[in-house]
């Protein structure tokens, strides 16, 4: 009978290795969920070139788009490795395009999905992957994508390699949605309107808000006019239709698409790193560190 492996399991033992989720449940199933000896068998397999290297933090990389030919689907994904250097090199950000490309064109929407699809020389991206952390020496891995689709056109924008945008638009055109999309990049709105704003964070801005007028030792009676007007300058901010648009500030986002009749059905943006808690220094330095900290006390 075989041993049922709990998806925690394989999701550790793919973290450790770098290998495939049906190649981590096979090895645990060999071993009868030994996450060591799972890891010992793949190793010996070669199908965990990337063990050491799949522990180390990957917080640097690049964000790249894909669209359809038609330009009203587009993917926007962030591809990391852990330095600026190899960011940098032509042979890692091929491999983000590719990996961009590739899911564009199968329309998958999740990282393990992605991992499964075919490439040009007809190795899987999980397999580029492994050989390219082999390659070059750092760990490398594919943190997310996305993808977006609207009624007439969508706008990409990819600031430097570190920031990426998409904007869908219903009406307007080319040149809107890529204006819009770099103003997304720049301004990092929340929420296209104040309609998607969900209660429950209304409810606690206005707390917050009513709090710090009661603190300015205002009355009662206009406590409750100045919460309201504050929370519309503060849905302003985090709203893209309330933002004064970044190349007129004279102007709103939303008078902007007013006047060209169109809507923004939808943005996304990702900023390479944004979440990831870097570690300021390696075993390695630190040993080091604590080496030197010794002779110097001597």
């Amino acid at each position: 009978m075989t041993m049922a492996i709990t998806a925690d399991a394989v999701k550790t033992l793919r973290e450790r290795t770098g290998a495939g989720m049906m190649e981590c449940k096979r090895a645990l199933v060999e071993t009868g969920g030994d996450l060591d000896a799972a890891a010992e068998i793949m190793r010996k397999a070669g199908l965990a070139k990337a063990d050491k290297k799949a522990a180390r933090i990957a917080a640097e990389g690049i964000v790249v788009t894909a669209r359809s030919v038609d330009g009203t689907t587009a993917i926007l994904a962030e591809v990391n490795c852990e330095t600026d250097f190899v960011a940098r090199e032509q042979e890692f950000q091929a491999f983000a395009a590719a990996v961009a490309a590739a899911v564009m064109q199968a329309s998958v929407t999740t990282v393990e999905a992605a991992a499964a699809l075919l490439l040009a020389g007809g190795a899987t991206v999980e397999e580029t992957r492994r050989v390219l952390i082999a390659r070059i020496g750092e760990n490398i891995t594919i943190r997310r994508l996305g993808r977006l689709a609207a009624p007439t056109v969508i706008g990409s924008y990819v600031h430097g390699t570190r920031i990426g945008t998409l904007v869908g638009l219903k009406g307007g055109d080319a040149t809107l949605a890529r204006d819009l999309a770099m103003h997304v990049a720049a301004t990092n709105p929340q929420y296209v309107q104040p309609s998607e704003v969900p209660e429950s964070t209304l409810a606690k801005e206005r707390e917050i808000l009513a709090a710090q007028a009661a603190a300015e030792g205002k009355p009662a009676a206009i406590v409750d006019k100045m919460v309201e007007g504050r929370l519309r300058k503060y849905l302003a901010e985090i709203c893209l239709t309330g933002q004064p648009f970044v190349k007129d500030p004279e102007t709103t986002v939303g008078k902007l698409l007013d006047a060209a009749g169109a809507t923004v059905t939808g943005f996304m943006r990702y900023e390479v790193g944004e979440g990831i808690e870097k570690k300021l220094e390696n075993f390695a330095e630190e040993v080091m560190a604590q080496v030197k900290a010794a002779e110097g006390r001597r």
